[in-house]
């Protein structure tokens, strides 16, 4: 198997009572894209407008090529608080989630996450959301 050509990877968290700033505070670290319910979001790309129907709080990490998922997690919960009462009190109230996005150049490309990365999504409460990309000719 050959290894993953790109990984890109974010924690998600969405709720209607969701208040960035308030999470932020819990966390310990700002969001790199944040919104509350009813807020106007404007593409950066096509300017297009619309309106946020959950609030949402997402940290990301820097895009790799060729993939490692677990450094990904490592370098968004490095930054994060310790305190798991944080933690399970926040899961507890929203949608969280890592999502991550793996993306193919050949048929055949896989990724693993280690032990010590499974616990630490598992002690947060945090569930992975996968979206695979395969850009071969296959």
């Amino acid at each position: 198997m050959a290894v993953l050509s790109e990984s890109r990877a974010s924690l998600r968290f969405f709720g209607d009572d969701l208040d960035p700033d308030q999470l932020t505070g819990l966390l310990g670290c700002p969001p790199t894209k944040s919104e509350r319910k009813g807020e106007e979001i404007v593409a950066k790309v096509t300017g297009q407008r619309r309106i946020a129907r959950s609030g949402g709080w997402r940290l990301q990490a820097e895009r790799r090529e060729p993939g490692d998922f677990d450094a990904q997690i490592s370098e968004i919960l490095d930054q994060l608080t310790e305190d798991m009462d944080v933690w399970r009190d926040i899961t507890a109230r929203y949608r969280a989630d890592i999502f991550c996005g793996l993306f193919m150049k050949e048929g055949n490309e896989g990724i693993s996450l280690s032990n010590e990365t499974l616990e630490r999504l598992a002690v947060r409460g945090l569930k992975i959301d996968f979206d695979i990309y395969d850009r071969s000719d296959d």
